[in-house]
């Protein structure tokens, strides 16, 4: 069983196939479960943010992981698999480990640096955690993606530099100070735009959303901030709208929320609309009402190709660095993993052989002396210890240190173990009860 992660972005696809892909949050347990299903796949999460769509899965077999997964997306996006073979990515094992590290970490986002992703991998492990579709290997996986990634941060200085994409987009509507917002959508993404606009100056909040007690809660968290806010239904839309001088749209939803009837035309300085959702929350005829002007995720990537990232070769390189550092690492932890069940099991049948021995002396020499008896016994486990001591302690380092040797098949067949013994020794209905990460904490 190996990582296989696959997924398509704004590397390598246009808004459009984005779009097709995005899986809307109310559906991502149905996706998940329906992957978990599938012939190869034993565990898996998805994530889809703003600009990538990435499932991260325990599969048996490269080719049959891929395939499965690959129909499923294509399923969700109404297209035939062979249409989006050109847009995908596929990490394979390490690789996947890598690639999984540099996301958490911001080197693969559209902003190098932001820190938001960090969140949004929490989110979805969470997500996939409720599903029942996380196991012992991607529970582990995310506890180390969580760390890399804030150790990066914290270590090369990502954060000072790396906006996110609500900040590259705010700055196309100019000076902001005194000026007033409105958020569409209450959700991660509408707290991230409040509290960049709150940054920005901005002289007041409208909070329109679907479910108004959460448009409601989100106002509230502004107005403690500090910033005058409301909040108001979607039915409402076109007034709030009227009433702003940039609108910032992130909802999730499967169609979009913002059409032209809900914009009038502008004379003097232009309305901003930031169309950030995935699929597009505005209908591309806003873009036609005069005085209106459209920044989507594609204006955003046009932006950051043309001015860069903002940070520096030496963070970046920094970053990487770290990343690589840490696959090997977890890499390593999980050869030596893999080879510990085999080591037990080998211990354990070192004992079973002990008792037996034990018990045909008991048979021959009933009349041994019970204390004699003890001594012989406390000398002969003393002895299988540390004949078995080294060698374990050894087949450890060996796995660890390399993927060329199956180390664990090599103990099996050395001491004629039964296969099935380290399964059960590795019985992961532990680990079932451990899914609770120190990621649960807020950023």
């Amino acid at each position: 069983m190996s990582i296989l992660a696959l997924g398509l972005s704004h590397r390598t696809a246009d808004l459009e196939t984005l779009e097709r892909v995005a899986v809307p949050a109310a559906e991502h347990g149905k996706v998940l479960h329906e992957l978990q299903q599938t012939e190869h796949v034993s565990e898996v999460m998805l994530l889809s943010t703003c600009n990538r769509i990435e499932v991260y899965a325990v599969v048996e077999t490269f080719h049959g992981g891929l395939g499965d997964i690959s129909e499923v997306l294509a399923r969700q996006a109404g297209m035939a698999p062979a249409d989006l073979y050109d847009n995908f990515y596929v990490h394979y094992a390490g690789a996947a480990v890598e690639h999984v590290f540099s996301v958490a970490s911001g080197l693969d986002s559209m902003v190098v640096g932001e820190t938001q992703i960090l969140g949004q991998v929490r989110g979805a492990y969470a997500t996939a955690r409720d599903a029942g579709t996380v196991g012992r290997t991607l529970h582990e996986l995310v506890q180390t993606t969580l760390r890399v990634g804030k150790r990066v941060h914290s270590e090369t200085g990502l954060d000072a530099l790396g906006a996110s994409v609500v900040s590259e987009a705010l700055a196309a509507a100019g000076e902001l100070t005194g000026r007033r917002a409105l958020i569409v959508g209450a959700g991660s993404m509408g707290a991230l735009t409040a509290a960049q606009l709150r940054k920005a100056g901005i002289g007041g909040i409208t909070v329109a959303n679907r479910t108004l007690d959460n448009a409601r809660r989100l106002a509230a968290s502004v107005a403690e901030q500090g910033v005058p806010a409301e909040a108001v239904p979607m039915s409402e839309l076109a007034t709030a709208v009227a009433g702003a001088d940039v609108v910032v749209s992130c909802t999730g939803a499967k169609g979009a929320v913002l059409a032209a009837e809900h914009v009038e035309p502008r004379t003097g300085t232009p309305l901003v609309v930031c169309d950030l959702g995935l699929p597009r929350d505005v209908e591309r005829d806003v873009a036609t009402v005069p005085g209106v002007e459209v920044v989507d995720l594609e204006t955003v990537r046009r932006r950051m190709h043309e001015s860069g990232s903002g940070t520096t070769e030496k963070q970046t390189t920094r970053a990487a660095g770290i990343v690589l550092d840490e696959v090997r690492a977890y890499l390593a932890g999980q050869r030596s993993a893999a080879v510990t069940p085999t080591v037990t099991a080998l211990r354990k049948r070192a004992a079973e052989v002990v008792d037996a021995e034990l018990l045909r002396l008991d048979r021959r020499l009933p009349e041994l002396d019970a204390d004699v008896r003890e001594e012989l016994d406390r000398t002969v486990r003393r002895v299988v210890d540390k004949l078995l001591h080294a060698p374990t302690v050894r087949v450890k380092q060996l796995a660890a240190e390399t993927a060329d040797t199956d180390y664990a098949n090599a103990l099996r067949e050395l001491f004629e173990l039964d296969p099935q013994a380290p399964t059960v020794v590795s019985s992961p209905s532990a680990a079932a009860k451990h899914d609770q990460i120190d990621g649960d904490k807020r950023e």
